[in-house]
């Protein structure tokens, strides 16, 4: 268990690194969607299910969605 939670820090610590490095707002947000649901493995090895649903349903989803839509706003020249 131990090598796996190393991997998916690794993981977790790289999908950072390429989210901030890119200049792509789509690239940047899926790699914050992979770093939710990695997070999400993280707690759910630590045994912590409720957290880790709230972070899949609230990291992985929703804030994907909103920032999808926001860009897909800016990109568009809508005000609404």
């Amino acid at each position: 268990m131990a090598v796996l939670e190393v991997i998916l820090v690794i993981f977790l610590v790289f999908s950072a690194l390429m989210a901030v490095r890119f200049d792509e707002e789509l690239i940047s947000i899926i790699f914050l969607s992979i770093f939710s649901l990695i997070l999400t493995a993280l707690y759910l090895l630590h045994k912590a299910a409720d957290v880790a649903l709230a972070e899949a349903v609230i990291g992985a989803g929703l804030n994907t969605a909103i920032f999808m839509s926001a860009i897909s706003q800016i990109r568009h020249g809508d005000s609404d």
